[in-house]
């Protein structure tokens, strides 16, 4: 039996993975934006992605609002987010993730003390699409920064909360992004 034989039959998948995996030489460290002011925006209507966007920009000292990133991106669409935010010196780069629910994730997000965009749906979701179009079900962002949870579809003492105590944690991961300058080599 040759080497590449035995390989391939002792090789096992991995079970799970860091959510960010550990820098290659020479690539920055974070955290990046642990310094960063946020301030709570509050949507209007099922806007919670370009909200969140403006929110994140407005730290930068930008004066814009959700209408300055509607047209810009595709609610569905990751990549649109990450170049709306390259004006502002900002992308966004995926984490790993699976479909644990939030809860499991928050302490590890925590840890890094920086800046991150949390995909969850907002429902259990199904894995065929019902609706025309394929829809799977509706889905909500929000931002981690350091240790605080900022929920744009909030207002007053549950707008922004302690990680550890955010409500919708139990919610299933659709996606997990960390916020990075713009041109970071993982950016989305």
């Amino acid at each position: 039996m040759g080497v590449m034989e035995n390989m391939q039959l002792n090789w096992r998948p991995d079970s799970s993975a860091p959510l960010w995996d550990a820098e290659d030489e020479g690539e920055a460290q974070g955290p990046f934006f642990a310094d960063l002011e946020l301030e709570h925006l509050r949507q209007v209507g099922p806007t919670c992605v370009p909200t969140t966007l403006a929110m994140i920009a407005r730290a930068t000292g930008a004066n814009v609002g959700p209408e300055d990133f509607m047209p810009l991106i595709n609610s569905q669409s990751p990549h649109s987010w990450s170049e709306a935010l390259k004006p502002y010196g900002l992308q966004l780069a995926y984490c790993n993730f699976d479909l644990r629910r939030l809860e499991h994730y928050i302490d590890e997000l925590v840890e890094m003390n920086d800046l991150f965009v949390l995909c969850f749906y907002s429902t259990d979701p199904p894995y065929d699409p019902e609706v025309e179009g394929g829809k799977l079900c509706t889905a909500h962002i929000v931002t981690l920064h350091e240790d605080r949870v900022i929920d744009t579809a909030r207002g007053g003492g549950m707008a922004v909360v302690p990680a550890s105590d955010y409500d919708r944690s139990e919610r299933q991961t659709k996606r997990i992004f960390r916020v990075v300058p713009e041109g970071y080599q993982r950016s989305v």
